[in-house]
């Protein structure tokens, strides 16, 4: 009967993506229809879509800073907005109902879905960026909120033993040394389930805290280690298909009544109020409204943690069963709203950019400031390894460099060694309107996203750049699209990576540039590291 589900899933989910949508929406589908068509449930199901739960938010959690949340604008919006909702809908209920209920009711409308507002910025790329930051960061502290209401509803919920998670970041040396010591194979994979699933995941439900909360800590642990991206990837497919069966579960929580419909309409109605209650709040906070636009829409959902609220509130009769139903029917809708619209946000802010930043405050977040290249003439966008070695070469030959980057880890270790580097998001349309580029001759684009090439160089020539644009490409078929944007060259590191290594190879066997091909090699006592 699995393979009956697995089979809706793809047929449902290959006509979304056909007809220019997300297949998630094709996944939420299929769980209504098979559903409405009483085909037998698996309860092999809820396990599956627990645990692509589970490995994405750790996967997040490896590409995230325990100091983003510190920020004001993390928390204070977070809390802003909880409470705008608390008020909000006691004054909607008024009397005869209890505090826990206005608290159920208010979290399953102002909380925003931590797994699709993940997703989707990863998809993009852009869970490191300043608006992928700061929406990552107010979903956590909501996912806090949540447990901290599930407390209050449930005395059982938090117990002594929660406790122990004070604990955990006297693990963090340990967790190191493991992913140390797992290599790059099967056992990198084998240690991140475990770190995801077991330690994070079920750990935390034994001591009574949340197993995504859990998760996601774990992951944030181990965000500063050389090999996270690397764990991050090595999940990826685990996690895809493992969160097929989240959203499929979505369609087993009711079927809608003509009387649950009605109860979910005013919530979704709410959307768009949500998402300018958000722009308000990030303005208010001296974000520009790129990012407060952007930030909003990717949380312009109802969240999965408050459908596990209200389905524990139900379950200890503080809201009628209806609700739940209702509740997840508000879920599903906002996620069919809120993923194409997140997929196209940079174009629809394009269309409304100069009406929205009409609001934006005279005082800009550090983040959002003009940034200044000073005299430098070559640009390296993206200094992984790569750009690194383009950064390298370009400074050796005696230019004036600098590097941008949009993950502020990469840019610390970087200004360390000595290098120019400046924090930057290559995917935000507005940077390149930013830069001072007066003195820049060359731009080489290093980022892996082929996308991020393109718009780099639309914006570039847009703005009336003049100078050369290079940029890297892996599939023969990305190379034309980046030169239509713009770009003057294009560079295949793969294939640039054997002529390196065989030039280098040459001027080792022969370094005084006589030919020694035909000649008994000597034994070579220098050996060079060849980074592509």
């Amino acid at each position: 009967m699995l393979a009956v589900w697995i089979a809706a899933a793809f047929a449902l989910g290959l006509l979304a993506r056909q007809l220019g949508l997300p297949p998630l929406i094709g996944f939420l589908g299929a769980g209504f229809l098979l559903n409405a068509a009483e085909v037998p449930r698996v309860p092999i199901l809820a396990d599956i879509a627990h645990l692509g739960v589970l490995l994405l938010l750790f996967s997040v959690g490896l590409k995230l800073r325990i100091q983003n949340l510190l920020r004001a604008e993390v928390w204070g919006v977070a809390l802003l907005q909880f409470v705008v909702a608390l008020v909000v809908v006691a004054l909607a209920l008024k009397s005869g109902y209890s505090w826990p209920m206005v608290l159920v009711v208010a979290s399953a409308l102002s909380f925003s879905s931590t797994v699709l507002a993940a997703k989707i910025l990863e998809e993009r790329r852009e869970i490191r960026a300043f608006h992928g930051r700061v929406a990552i960061g107010i979903l956590i502290v909501q996912d806090l909120l949540a447990v901290a209401i599930l407390g209050v509803n449930d005395g059982r919920a938090l117990t002594w033993t929660a406790a122990l998670a004070l604990l955990l970041p006297v693990t963090r040396p340990v967790l190191r040394k493991l992913l140390d010591l797992a290599g790059h194979g099967e056992l990198l994979v084998l240690l991140g389930s475990l770190l995801a699933l077991g330690v994070g995941g079920y750990g935390f439900e034994a001591i009574g805290l949340s197993g995504e909360l859990g998760a996601l800590l774990i992951g944030m642990l181990l965000a500063n280690h050389p090999k996270a991206i690397e764990l991050s990837d090595s999940l990826w497919s685990l996690k895809e298909f493992f969160l097929v069966g989240f959203f499929l579960a979505i369609g087993l929580t009711g079927l809608p009544t003509w009387h649950t419909l009605a109860l979910a309409a005013l919530p979704i109605a709410l959307l768009p109020v949500k998402v300018l209650l958000y722009f308000v709040l990030l303005l208010g906070f001296g974000l520009s409204a790129r990012t407060g636009f952007l930030t909003g829409l990717s949380l312009a959902t109802y969240s999965e943690f408050g459908l596990i609220v209200m389905a524990a509130a139900v379950n200890g009769g503080l809201v009628p069963a209806e609700w739940l139903v209702a509740t997840a029917i508000a879920v599903a809708v906002s996620f069919v709203i809120a993923a194409p619209l997140s997929r196209y946000a940079h174009d629809i802010y394009a269309l409304l950019e100069r009406f929205l930043r009409y609001f934006e405050r005279d005082r800009r977040h550090p983040d959002d400031e003009p940034i200044s290249l000073g005299l430098a003439e070559v640009v390296v966008v993206g200094m992984g390894r790569v750009g690194t070695g383009a950064y390298n070469h370009a400074r050796d030959l005696g230019k004036k460099v600098v590097g941008l980057d949009s993950d502020l880890g990469k840019v610390a270790r970087h200004l360390h060694e000595g290098r120019r580097v400046v924090y930057a998001d290559a995917e935000d349309p507005l940077l390149w309107h930013r830069l001072h580029l007066d003195h820049v001759r060359v731009i080489m684009l290093a980022v892996p996203d082929t996308e991020a090439k393109i718009l780099a160089s639309e914006q570039l020539r847009r703005r009336g750049f003049t100078g050369l644009i290079s940029a890297t490409y892996v599939w023969p078929e990305e190379r034309a699209p980046i030169l239509a944007a713009g770009a003057d060259v294009t560079y295949n590191y793969f294939a640039g990576a054997g002529v390196g290594l065989a030039a280098d190879t040459f001027e080792a066997l022969a370094p005084d540039g006589e030919s020694r091909l035909n000649k008994r090699p000597q034994p070579i006592t220098t050996v060079k590291t060849i980074t592509p």
